[in-house]
Parts: C-alpha cells; structure tokens; sequence
C-alpha cells in the first residue's frame, strides 16, 4: 500500500467515523460565531487539512509527503472535490471573497512585504488556521489573533459551500 493509499484510506476511515456518529440528525460542527453547520465539502476540507497536520513544508508540495501553504488548499479542496488555483496569490485573486471566516474558508496573508498574498492558511474555527508555516517546519495550527497575523491579513475567501 502506497503512502497516498494509506492517506486516502486514513480519512475515508476519519469521514465514516464522523458520519458514524452524527447519523440520524444534522451536522452540528460549527464555528461558534455562526449559527450555521458545516456542509459535506467543509466538514471534508477541515478532515484533509487535520489529517496534514505534521507534514513536512517543501516549497511546491502538494501531496501528503510534503506541503507548502496553497498546497495544503489544494490537497485539502481536492479532497472535498473543488478545484482551486496553485498558488496563494492566485487563489486570494481568484476566489469569492467572504465578509467573515467561516471553517474550511481560506485566510490570506502578505509575509513578503510586497502588496500580494504569499501565504495563506485554512481557517479551522476558534480564531485558529491550518497552515504550512515555511522550510524546516511542518503542518500546524496557530492562532490567527496574533499581531503578526493579524499586521499582514489581506482578507478571507470562500470557496466551498
């Protein structure tokens, strides 16, 4: 068995579990600022970015062997069925913006000093994001409320249902 076997194998086994559990009543994962739960694709995206966690970063990874930061989004959309752009900056340009971060929406930020997205992370609920954080690092959760977050936060995106 291949290691992306494996991977895909893990979270299918992940979902049913999930699913498992909330048989017979409606989703009730749900970011506390809003009222609303989770579709099917967020409740997906959220599952991939988790199982990522760890992962080493490498500039231009997009598999469960290695990440950067809008490869995370790729392979975490991907796995919800939705396309979306390979890079930060693309998909920031791309991407419907959304007014307020939702779980599974996507956070941009510009680490590079140069007006444009050069990172971006995947909003996880509870003021915290998903992200690939740089070379010699890995997978990780962070809190979003910090000043250095919040000094380079271009805006939120929304690209699952």
């Amino acid at each position: 068995m291949t290691l992306l076997t494996a991977w895909r194998f893990s979270l299918c086994l992940m979902l049913l579990a999930l699913l498992a559990g909330c048989a017979g009543r409606e989703l009730a994962v749900h970011d506390p600022a809003s009222d609303e739960g989770l579709s099917m694709e967020r409740v997906l995206i959220l599952a991939a970015a988790q199982s990522a966690l760890g992962t080493p970063y490498r500039f231009g990874g997009n598999t469960p062997e290695a990440l950067d930061c809008s490869g995370l989004v790729e392979l975490a959309y991907r796995a919800a069925g939705i396309p979306v752009p390979r890079t930060a900056d693309d998909q920031f340009r791309t991407l419907p913006s959304a007014p307020r971060a939702r779980p599974g929406d996507l956070l941009f930020f510009d680490t590079a000093g140069r007006g444009k997205a050069s990172h971006v992370g995947i909003y996880r609920g509870d003021g915290q994001m998903i992200h690939a954080p740089g070379r010699g690092r890995r997978v990780e959760t962070a809190p979003v409320e910090i000043a250095y977050w919040q000094e380079r936060f271009l805006g939120a995106a929304r690209a699952a249902p």
